[in-house]
């Protein structure tokens, strides 16, 4: 017998109407490439989302067709989300840090037909254009009458043009909830990217748990910030959570130094803000100086990469900002766990709290999650044992876009690539990255966990470790530091700070001192990349 409620799909068009009808005079702020602060409502980015829809139908594009965004977080990119996506249309939003080779190829493999983009990326566009004779229409996303002359970029036209003249009316159709509605592709260091293809159910059924007080909590009290860019991900769900919750949204737009994100943090008085260490790291550098205070913000959520634990204490300890430590990835849409803690923790010491603080959390209703050694057995969650961490749910990819890289899973599970223990409370801690797992005389070593113990040096600024041959040991660990401007750190002072906080055996072997750590079109540190110019690099005594 089946039940007797009402089969409505899942799709993305609802969610800007319910975010119009029940919260429609949230405001949305945005920093403009131009400098200025723009406002305006939910009803106006769903007026607005109509627009698009008609400006695509204009163009005569097929259902499933692939729009394309080079954009930073701002109004029209999320007018874009809704109006690509509710339209029927693929949403494919590109990330600008990659290299232009990688940018052309992608744009090629998903056949874009359309490339909305902000004036900071036209040099960009013009850089690749002539090599993406797929696109039919560009758009710069700038108002009305301000597109450059001389761009060379054929048919070019302002977004204010482009969408200015549509009816706001637009019946936004109804279609199988399973039909894809945005891609990302993977920022892999190695070989072409590769595409996750999201669908309307996931991308629903995301939106929901995201909101969950145990994972983002986010509500309509709410005034977010989701500095985590809006290319990446789709900011890890937040415009979408954001339209099921009617929240206030702040975005960024290109400012992402500490100046420019703590101003804005305090004027629209931002009480939830999302993003990767490297950024955080920039706004506790502006802060700290000045003995600057948060007067609004409670929460952040921080992943991309693990947090260091001397970020978690200052955000705790030194401004009474609850740190939620995330993990997630692009094939999971991309959260999978988040650090909050139970009832029974409550009690406990500060200090036990932060350690578990320092995991990436509990898995989210929706995902699976299992630790596994080399022979595929699932090991034990006692939080000490690692093992190869493999995870399957409704928003995880089962295959990706044209086939690319063949069945990614393994009896139906998703191999991370990500190393980790799992307690018996069924907290994660992500111990290293597979490729990056340092093996010491057949023992493991994390390079995370002394990537973090240098991170917590006061003369660090950034820290990664990467394992070097060696002749009896096969590996061990050498740290590559970036130190603080105007401080002083010797190799030997660095050494000694490990005593006490890991095994001896664990210690690195050597401190190289880099001007800086390549990073990633993400932020993600590129150990591959470290290694290559540490090429001819020999450890001490061997």
């Amino acid at each position: 017998m089946l039940g007797l409620m009402q089969s409505q799909p899942l799709l993305i068009s609802s969610l800007i109407d319910h975010a119009e009808r029940h919260g429609g005079d949230g405001e949305i702020v945005s920093r403009r490439v131009e400098g200025d602060i723009h406002r305006y409502t939910w009803r106006d980015v769903a007026q607005r989302a109509r627009q698009v829809a008609r400006a695509l139908d204009g163009l005569n594009l097929l259902f499933s067709d692939r729009v394309a965004t080079l954009a930073w977080n701002g109004y029209r990119h999320l007018e874009l989300y809704f109006g690509v996506s509710g339209s029927g249309r693929v949403l494919h939003t590109i990330n600008p840090r990659l290299h232009p080779d990688q940018i052309a190829w992608i744009a090629n493999h998903a056949e874009d037909q359309v490339l909305c983009f902000d004036a900071t990326f036209l040099p960009l566009v013009q850089a690749i254009h002539g090599r993406c004779p797929g696109i039919r229409q560009y758009v710069l996303l700038c108002d009305a009458g301000k597109v450059p002359a001389g761009t060379g970029i054929p048919g070019l036209v302002s977004y204010e043009d482009w969408i200015g003249a549509q009816p706001a009316s637009y019946d936004w159709p109804s279609f199988d909830e399973n039909s894809a509605s945005s891609m990302c592709y993977t920022s892999g260091t190695t070989g072409n990217p590769k595409a996750a293809l999201y669908s309307h159910r996931s991308t629903l059924l995301h939106a929901y748990a995201a909101a969950l007080p145990d994972v983002m909590a986010l509500s309509a009290r709410d005034s977010v910030l989701p500095v985590v860019p809006m290319f990446h991900v789709n900011a890890w769900g937040i415009p979408y959570s954001a339209a099921l919750t009617g929240c206030k949204l702040v975005f960024p737009g290109p400012a992402l130094d500490g100046k420019s994100v703590y101003e804005l943090i305090e004027t629209e008085k931002v009480t939830y803000a999302a993003g990767v260490p490297t950024v955080w790291q920039m706004l506790l550098g502006h802060m700290k100086p000045d003995n600057l205070r948060f007067s609004t913000l409670k929460r952040t959520v921080i992943g991309g990469s693990a947090c260091p634990p001397a970020m978690i204490r200052a955000f705790g300890e030194d401004y009474g900002v609850d740190v939620l430590h995330a993990w997630g990835m692009t094939e999971m849409s991309p959260l999978g766990t988040l650090c909050t803690l139970k009832n029974k923790h409550l009690a406990m010491p500060l200090e036990e709290q932060n350690r578990i603080r320092l995991k990436q959390g509990r898995a989210i209703f929706g995902v699976d999650m299992k630790i596994v050694d080399g022979a595929g057995q699932e090991l034990a969650w006692d939080g000490r044992t690692p093992g190869d961490l493999y995870v399957k749910g409704p928003w995880i990819v089962r295959e990706y876009f044209k086939g690319e890289g063949g069945d990614p899973l393994v009896d139906g599970w998703f191999p991370t690539g990500d190393v980790a223990t799992i307690d018996a409370d069924g907290f994660l801690q992500i111990t290293d990255r597979s490729k990056d797992v340092i093996k010491s005389g057949g023992e493991w070593i994390s390079s995370i966990d002394i990537e973090n113990i240098a991170m917590s040096h006061p003369a660090v600024q950034m820290a990664a470790c990467v394992g070097m041959p060696h002749p009896k040991w096969d590996e061990r660990p050498v740290v590559a530091v970036v130190r603080r401007a105007g401080m002083e750190l010797s190799r030997d002072e660095l050494l000694r700070f490990y005593d006490g906080k890991i095994a001896k055996w664990q210690v690195p072997d050597d401190v190289v001192f880099v001007d800086a750590i390549p990073l990633g079109a993400t932020g993600k540190m590129l150990k591959t990349r470290l290694r290559e110019s540490l090429k001819g690099y020999k450890l001490p005594n061997t």
